[in-house]
């Protein structure tokens, strides 16, 4: 028998039910609410950690995502330091960390992500850093310190090896990249853009190397190489790692809920999970999107906050497909800020519009059937709206 019941839980401590919680709110729920996260601090933006945050120029009560007065004032329940160890979907119940069993009307879970941690011979030795929560950025600004580390090695070319490499160099730090690929962030935008990023970073004295293989690490009780394919070895006093993510999940496959072919929780249009009454948002939200027309997994947050919302209303009643349009934005400091819509995989074409070496530029990705599947502004180039607009049309036509 469950200790207690509520009307609404939220199942995860990070912007997705945030959002969800304001959104039951705004549409003028007025059941019980409970937000149970793991995590030390209320729910707050992930992306200073990388940002403003490390670099000293934001603080942690700016990042969050309500103010601390906001959750009694709005009688949502918020549960820090608190996980769920046992999901019943039939029984619609939840066992909290605390030993309590509460029993839901609905749920929402949005456990996020984790960091993928690098297997390599010397990943256990001191001085190898991620960077995902405000914590890390607070232990990896300390650690440098203690050590009096002049050169950062970041593994990984993608925009959080970008964004670290950065706010390090604004911190005093010389930095080095090194990523398998050619260039930085050319994944997601491709090549040309790629070797934009990489003249900026290159201008603000980032070395950056593609076609980079790390093989290990070697040193004493602490990183003091980095060792590459080839015999090469590269001194470092610290090195941070920007390999991507897994989504958590373990909750979800402790409860039967059913896993995806990309990882995350399987989840129809509508963000609803394959257990009744209990929808999914965020990192480990694995659904069909309407937009790109297959099943996509999207790790970006403000595509968590969207889902977030649209779970609040589908609790409230609402059954519509999820038709939200990825957006996405990326600081290097104040040297750059690429903005993009859209989250295309592949695509046939680029449009550019603009020169980067004299200004803003933006780049308009189509597929084979001259489709817009995403764009990219850098520096405010382009028509970012309309092209958000365009692909929003698609969505819901």
């Amino acid at each position: 028998m469950a200790d207690r019941h509520v009307d609404h839980l939220l199942i995860g401590g990070g912007i997705a039910s945030a959002t969800a919680a304001a959104t039951l709110r705004e549409e003028g729920a007025e059941g019980s609410v409970l937000l149970v996260g793991r995590e030390l601090d209320a729910p707050y933006h992930r992306p200073p950690a990388t940002k403003g945050y490390l670099q000293g120029a934001s603080t942690k009560a700016a990042a969050l995502v309500h103010p601390e007065g906001w959750w009694p004032e709005h009688d949502v329940e918020l549960a820090t330091r608190t996980s769920v160890t046992a999901l019943d979907p039939a029984a619609r119940t939840a066992t909290l960390s605390t030993k309590e069993t509460v029993s839901y009307g609905n749920a929402l879970l949005a456990t996020g992500a984790m960091v993928r941690r690098l297997s390599l011979p010397g990943a256990e030795l001191e001085g190898l850093h991620y960077v995902r929560a405000l914590m890390n950025a607070d232990l990896l600004k300390r650690d440098l310190g203690a050590v009096e580390a002049e050169h950062v090695v970041l593994v990984g070319g993608s925009y959080i090896g970008c964004e670290l490499a950065a706010s390090l160099t604004v911190l005093g730090r010389r930095c080095t990249i090194l990523m398998l690929e050619e260039e930085p962030m050319e994944r997601g935008f491709g090549a040309a853009v790629g070797r934009h990023v990489r003249s900026v970073l290159e201008a603000h004295g980032v070395t950056v190397r593609g076609g980079a293989d790390v093989e290990g690490f070697a040193g004493g009780e602490r990183i003091e190489r980095v060792l590459l394919a080839g015999g090469e070895e590269l001194a470092a006093d610290a090195v941070v790692a920007g390999v991507g993510a897994l989504p958590d999940v373990m909750t979800a496959r402790k409860a039967g809920l059913e896993i995806g072919d990309l990882g995350g929780v399987a989840c129809d249009a509508g963000l609803r999970t394959s257990a009744a009454g209990v929808w999914a948002a965020g990192d480990m939200c694995e659904y069909h999107s309407v937009l790109h027309g297959r099943t996509v997994r999207i790790e970006h947050e403000d595509l968590a906050a969207t889902q977030g919302a649209h779970v609040a209303r589908a609790m409230l009643g609402a059954d519509a497909p999820f038709v939200g349009v990825p957006y996405f934005w990326t600081d290097l400091a104040d040297w750059t800020r690429l903005e993009h819509v859209g989250a295309a995989t592949d695509w046939a074409t680029e449009e550019r519009d603009g020169d980067a070496a004299t200004g803003p530029f933006s780049v308009r990705y189509r597929d084979a059937d001259g489709r817009l599947v995403a764009a990219l502004s850098v520096d405010g180039g382009g028509d970012l709206a309309a092209s958000r607009a365009e692909l929003a049309a698609r969505a819901a036509g």
